[in-house]
């Protein structure tokens, strides 16, 4: 029987899918020692290109099951990452804090209630008498926006951060195949991807890390995973009024579920996920910047300079995001919905250590 270790060094593993979650995967098992390839039609045009890197996983206010678990896990993982891969990237860093706000009382009073039952210090109520809440107050020209910031939570580049594994990936030889897979099946116990352009790839596990498209990949009556596609999108602002300076705002922040990023003094970005669609709306602007009661004149005068939009699947009829095994060797990573970059580094490690047991 062959050793563990030979096992390692001989097994063949397949991820299809290109995204973050794909390249999290990759990362971690080529660290173990893997081959792998990776494929993919077009890379630079899956969901996770259009992500904001908004790691939301401390203010979870469901503080206990598996979503709960997973967001612990990645919070505790991401700095170790980070560690590794800044030797390619000094740059790479999760910018804190991040602020949760909004206008309506009853969500407020739902903030404080969690705050005060968990007693936890890296998390604090953004009243009306904070600084913080002034600043934006003064700027959306509003009264009433409250919240609660997060000393854990931050936003992370997430196209830097693509560049980056693409790096270390590129270093480590994993084979990156632009190409699309049609149909998998078993023999022999290998597996079998056959692609678009009628190549076999032969491997000893495959990950299907590839969004909406897992469904046709798979026996949908034995397994009965459903998706649904979720749009996500965002726009970038560019204002014309001297006595707004947009850089006095936090880095990042969201009100009412709409996620709000400062670039300099007259831009910011704007982005939410929360349409069941697969096509971008007309208006755009009027769907994004629609988060409070009466828009400041600063943004309603505000001049759309970049536009983009990313499909992410969200799982129907069970929790996001699906981590399976369908079958010996084959195993479901997918439906992340908004979360997919807080949660690469703990689903990547769950998926390590299935791989690890399978081969074993």
């Amino acid at each position: 029987m062959k050793s563990l270790k030979e096992n390692f060094k001989n097994a063949h593993i397949l991820i299809i899918g290109s995204g973050i979650i794909g390249k999290f995967n990759a990362l971690e098992l080529s660290e173990l020692g893997y081959k792998i390839t990776i494929i993919d039609p077009d890379q630079h045009k899956n969901s996770s290109n259009a992500a904001l890197g908004l790691l939301m996983g401390n203010m979870y206010q469901k503080r206990k099951g598996r979503s709960w678990d997973l967001r612990k896990q990645s919070i505790e993982l991401w700095p170790q990452w980070l560690n590794f891969l800044r030797k390619l990237n000094n740059e790479l860093y999760i910018a804190k804090p991040l602020i949760q706000l909004t206008n309506n009382e009853e969500t407020f009073k739902k903030l404080e209630k969690f705050i005060n039952e968990n007693n936890d210090h890296d998390l604090k109520i953004l009243d009306k008498e904070s600084i913080i809440i002034k600043n934006i107050n003064k700027a959306f020209q509003t009264r009433n926006i409250k919240g609660m910031i997060s000393f854990k939570d931050g936003r992370i580049n997430a196209i830097s951060l693509l560049e980056t594994l693409n790096t270390y990936l590129k270093n480590k030889k994993v084979d990156f195949l632009k190409d699309e897979i049609i149909k998998i099946r078993k023999f022999n116990k290998q597996w079998i991807a056959i692609s678009k352009t009628k190549k076999e790839i032969k491997s000893d596990v495959i990950i299907l890390c590839n969004s909406l498209n897992t469904i046709d990949l798979i026996d949908n009556v034995s397994h009965n995973i459903k998706l649904k596609p979720v749009l996500g999108q965002a726009i970038e602002i560019c204002i014309n009024d001297d006595e707004i300076d947009l850089l006095s705002l936090p880095k990042q922040f969201n009100i009412n579920g709409k996620n709000i990023i400062p670039l300099s003094k007259n831009k910011l970005i704007i982005g939410s996920t929360d349409e069941y669609s697969t096509k971008p709306e007309e208006n755009i602007f009027e769907k994004l910047t629609n988060f409070i009661d009466k828009k400041p004149n600063w943004l309603e005068k505000g001049i759309i300079t970049k536009r983009w939009s990313g499909i992410r699947s969200r799982p129907e009829g069970e929790a996001a995001p699906i981590m399976k095994t369908l079958e010996d060797g084959l195993i479901v990573c997918t439906g992340f919905y908004k979360n997919g970059i807080l949660l690469a580094p703990a689903c990547s490690k769950w998926v390590a250590k299935v791989i690890k047991n399978y081969l074993s």
